[in-house]
C-alpha cells in the first residue's frame, strides 16, 4: 500500500520536478523519467530512423546521455524538450554513421525561411488522414522534412518546442512541415498509383 501511494505521488509530479530529485541523488528518480519517456522516443526513433534495425540501441544512448549529464538541465525549461534534443543529434549521428540518407550542410529552409505560421486548418480527421500517409510514405521523406512531421502528428508538439528540439527558426519549422505534407501527398498519390489496377 506504501508503494502505490509513492507510485500515485510520482504521478502527479512534473517531469522536471523528478529530474531535480534526480540531480539532487534522489536513485529512483531518473528510473521514473525513463518510464515515461522509453515508449515514446521509441516511437520516434522507430519514426525517424526509419529502416534503422537499431533504433532502440539509438534510444538507450538517449538516455544514457542524458543520464550523464543530467546536472546541466536547466528545471526552469522543459525537460521533454531537452530529452528531445538529445534525441534529435543522437539520431543525427545514426544517420551519418550509417550513410544511408544525406544531411545538407547548406539548407535553404533554415537560411531563406519563408514566415509560416502554424496552420490552424489540420482538425482531427486531416491528422489522422496524414499519420496514415506518413506511416505510408515515411521512407520517401528527406530526414530534414521526415523529423517535424513526426514530432508534430505523433508527438504531438507546437511549432516553438520543434524548433527548440532541432535548433531551428519557428517559421522553418512552419516551411518544413508544410513542405512535407506536400511531399508526402505526391509520394502517396505515386503509391496508389502503382497499386492501382491495369486495365487489360
Amino acid at each position: 500500500m506504501l508503494y502505490y501511494m509513492k507510485d500515485m505521488e510520482s504521478l502527479k509530479k512534473t517531469d522536471e520536478a523528478i529530474a531535480q530529485e534526480a540531480q539532487n541523488g534522489k536513485a529512483e528518480a531518473f528510473g521514473i523519467l525513463v518510464e515515461r519517456f522509453e515508449q515514446p522516443l521509441k516511437r520516434y526513433a522507430r519514426r525517424f530512423l526509419f529502416g534503422y534495425t537499431e533504433a532502440e540501441d539509438v534510444v538507450q544512448d538517449v538516455f544514457l546521455k542524458a543520464y550523464a549529464n543530467l546536472q546541466s538541465f536547466d528545471t526552469a525549461r522543459s525537460f521533454s524538450a531537452w530529452i528531445y534534443r538529445i534525441a534529435h543529434n543522437e539520431f543525427i549521428n545514426a544517420i551519418k554513421k550509417k550513410g544511408k540518407e544525406p544531411i545538407p550542410f547548406f539548407d535553404p529552409d533554415t537560411l531563406f525561411p519563408h514566415p509560416v505560421e502554424p496552420t490552424r486548418t489540420d482538425d482531427d480527421i486531416q491528422k489522422a488522414e496524414l499519420k496514415d500517409i506518413l506511416d505510408s510514405c515515411l521512407e520517401k521523406l528527406d530526414p530534414k522534412y521526415r523529423e517535424p512531421l513526426v514530432l508534430y502528428f505523433y508527438e504531438d508538439m507546437d511549432y516553438q518546442t520543434i524548433a527548440e528540439i532541432m535548433h531551428i527558426p519557428t517559421s522553418t519549422v512552419g516551411v518544413r512541415i508544410n513542405r512535407g505534407k506536400q511531399l508526402l501527398r505526391k509520394a502517396y498519390i505515386h503509391l496508389e498509383k502503382s497499386y492501382a489496377p491495369r486495365n487489360a
